[in-house]
């Protein structure tokens, strides 16, 4: 006879319980995870949402900076998509977050143009077009601009009073603003409608060393190298193109791996429980940060605990949970049980941090039996996770790091470095996700 065991959660994260019944199955997360393909975009794409009848919605990173970036609505049965909305394209737009408010409206971070979130009003029927030059698109809204100055700006999430929060993402400083109307200016010397509330610890913030080793001063800093040594010695001659960020000496004998980049996005998704607590995903140190509220909206957290950062930079016993199963660290989603599911994007993988405070790896794109790597999928450098109903999807961005490089392998840079894709859990979670408007 089959024995349903049920549980309840009396978590510290929200305010309420959830019970599930795990049956045979002593976890409450799927074994033996795989994921599928639902959509490929022609497009690169990073965020993504979901409406109450499981549509996709995500921005396209048109590269024809003549054209507008267009706002899909894609249906994941079959992969077709229909354009709701655009977004000015003037510089190379670079859409990243994206979330509904509770009226239906989109709201979308572009960290261009000094740093915009968008609001789009999606069209119901949309455009069969993703050209904005396109006749049939004519009708299709433009986004307007309901924040500007806010560089780098990556996750998005309301509040239950209806103020949009953000972070500045690549930037590094670790800023997370809070927005309250339309028409917000986050420039520090305008902040009209915002207010930069608090910041988390950024990786380095010393300037006073030149070269490469700007900004290495006070913290650390993580940097990606492509496959290889340091250095190695090679026959002379050396057969062109080699891979990036490898360099040849004057002689054509020696062979330097140049770092491509430290990793300093410490501010990026965010996302609320149902008590208010402010959650952002640090990708650098693979960890999750809280931030305390009282009943008044102040921030509670402690502050100012070291003085070579800002005096609003959260002290470090604000991190929740670090863990090198979460470096590389996203976007990330709760479920109504308040257990966190995150996008690794540099290990291709799918991890939980659940309230018993367990970390536990889901799923991690399997090894290449010939190259034994990473990079050819199902997951390709994930970025932003949604959870529909029992549905857990995801978008790849393909980025070339750690796992995912080279990032030639897969769906989507064999076809065209623009393009991206949308991937599903192909088994049902057993807590459902928190219900729509996601606030």
């Amino acid at each position: 006879m089959k024995r349903s065991f049920y549980i309840f959660f009396a978590f510290v994260f929200g305010l309420s319980t959830y019970s599930v019944s795990w049956g045979a199955n002593p976890s409450p997360f799927p074994p033996n995870v795989t994921f599928t393909t639902r959509a490929l975009t022609p497009f690169a794409i990073e965020g993504l949402t979901m409406d109450a009848t499981g549509n996709f919605y995500t921005t396209g990173r048109q590269p024809d900076t003549a054209k507008k970036c267009p706002v899909w609505r894609i249906n994941p049965a079959n992969g077709s998509r229909v354009t709701v909305g655009f977004i000015q394209n003037s510089p190379a737009c670079n859409p990243s977050g994206i979330t509904f408010n509770s009226i239906g409206d989109l709201f979308i971070a572009d960290a261009a143009s000094g740093g915009i979130v968008w609001k789009v009003t999606p069209d119901p029927n949309g455009c069969a077009s993703d050209d904005s030059t396109n006749p049939a698109c004519s009708t299709i809204p433009n986004g307007t601009a309901f924040a500007t100055g806010v560089p780098g700006t990556n996750g998005l999430a309301f509040d239950t009073n209806g103020n949009l929060w953000t972070g500045d993402g690549t930037t590094g400083q670790g800023r997370v603003w809070k927005i309250t109307g339309s028409g917000a200016n986050c420039a520090p010397a305008s902040l009209v409608n915002c207010e930069e509330v608090f910041r988390i610890q950024p990786m380095r913030n010393s300037t006073s060393l030149g070269g490469d080793l700007a900004g290495d001063g006070v913290g650390r800093q993580a940097r990606t190298y492509p496959p290889g040594t340091n250095s190695t010695t090679v026959n002379n001659p050396v057969t062109p193109p080699l891979p990036a960020g490898v360099t040849l000496n004057a002689t054509n004998t020696q062979v330097t791996f140049t770092p491509q980049g430290g990793q300093d996005l410490v501010a990026n998704g965010v996302a609320f429980n149902r008590a208010g607590v402010l959650f952002v995903l640090d990708t650098a140190r693979g960890a999750i940060w809280k931030a305390e509220f009282d009943s008044a909206g102040n921030l509670t957290s402690k502050t100012n605990c070291d003085t070579t950062f800002t005096a609003n930079t959260l002290c470090l016993e604000n991190v929740l949970v670090a863990h090198p199963l979460l470096e590389g660290a996203d976007g990330f989603v709760l479920d109504q049980a308040g257990n966190f599911w995150v996008d690794a994007n540099e290990r291709n993988a799918v991890v939980v941090f659940a309230t018993t405070g367990e970390v536990i790896e889901i799923f991690r794109s399997p090894l290449d039996p010939a190259t034994q790597l990473r990079n050819t999928g199902p997951l390709e450098f994930p970025t932003s996770p949604f959870i529909s109903g029992k549905t857990l999807c995801t978008s790849n961005s393909d980025g070339n790091r750690r796992d995912n490089s080279p990032n030639t392998a897969g769906e989507i840079t064999p076809a065209g470095p623009n393009r991206g894709k949308i991937s599903c859990m192909d088994q049902d979670l057993n807590i459902p996700g928190m219900p729509l408007p996601v606030q």
